[in-house]
């Protein structure tokens, strides 16, 4: 240390004590689409992989004030089937993955961000000129069927 600096001493946190700092998380939480259905009341988040239960609904209760009933957490294990340019096997990162059940009476249902739109006429023109020509590329690509699957270049 520099001869004139002096180091900070911050008091034991003590309970009732006055507020001095302010802790704020270090963690990520990301709300992401369930591959499989989820009952309404639950929200699949992937979280850090230092987070426990107690955190994750500490998380929500004090930060975004969501009254939360459950939480279960699992591991998913990152994929190991691929090789760079050395041919050595390269490992996805794990993380974690967290169900959260949404106290009596709360949903979620995750926002359409992409609607249908209403096509106009000329563009259902386009997209049934397009299937016509698709069937008929299709039927014209199946081949004979007294060949018995024997493909066209084969000549019998």
């Amino acid at each position: 240390m520099a001869a004139g600096a002096r180091r900070v001493v911050y008091p034991l946190f003590q309970l009732g004590g006055p507020q001095l700092r302010i802790f704020r998380p270090n963690f990520f939480m990301l709300a992401v689409r369930p591959g499989v259905p989820q009952p309404e009341d639950t929200v699949q988040f992937r979280v850090s992989m230092e987070m426990t239960k107690v955190d994750i609904k500490n998380y929500l209760e004090k930060i975004y004030n969501v009254p939360v009933a459950a939480v279960r957490t699992r591991i998913q294990y990152g994929a190991n089937n691929k090789r760079n340019h050395k041919n050595q096997r390269v490992k996805k990162p794990d993380y974690k993955v967290a169900y959260v059940q949404l106290g009596q009476g709360q949903t979620f249902q995750f926002p359409n961000l992409f609607p249908e739109k209403e096509q106009d006429p000329e563009t259902r023109s386009f997209d049934d000129f397009r299937n016509k020509y698709m069937e008929r590329e299709k039927q014209r690509q199946e081949g004979d069927p007294r060949r018995g699957g024997v493909p066209d270049w084969f000549g019998l």
